[in-house]
């Protein structure tokens, strides 16, 4: 008699953690930098990711890598060569922390010509590569922010 193990596949976490955003196995293995069918040989358990494919996917979901595989069959070989943290921002969460440590020095009363258009034009940018309407909607309300920060009656 054999027992048979009840944990969720890793590939299925990370195949519902993925369609909780909406995103698409192409979008997935685009931040990923691997093709499509990784992500699907990945989804169906027909490949088990890499430490290095696990911290990248933790970091995209934003959890660390023992909370994306807990609770999962992920190797326990592989599981303890997992770092315990890994990076979770984006760029537009960047774009958020400079325009912060920008509205602060505004609002404590210094300010340089072009500021407003600068980062108008930062954000004009950012936005190019995104088609995520949640990552979007980030954007556009860094626009509005910007705008009533530099245009109070606007």
């Amino acid at each position: 008699m054999t027992l048979r193990d009840t944990r969720e596949s890793l590939g299925k976490k990370i195949a519902r953690l993925r369609t909780e955003r909406g995103w698409t196995q192409e979008r997935l293995a685009e931040r990923l930098a691997v093709s499509r069918v990784a992500v699907s040989h990945i989804e169906m358990g027909l490949s088990v990711p890499s430490e290095r494919t696990v911290v990248l996917l933790a970091g995209m979901f934003n959890l660390e890598p023992p909370q994306l595989v807990a609770g999962t069959s992920y190797p326990d070989a592989k599981r303890d060569r997992l770092p315990q943290t890994t990076t979770r921002y984006t760029a537009i969460d960047m774009l958020i922390a400079l325009l912060e440590a920008d509205i602060a020095w505004v609002q404590a009363g210094y300010s340089r010509p072009g500021l407003r258009d600068a980062w108008l034009t930062r954000i004009a940018e950012a936005t190019t590569p995104y088609t995520e309407q949640s990552e979007l909607q980030r954007l556009r309300d860094l626009e509005v922010q910007v705008v009533r920060l530099f245009d109070p009656h606007v």
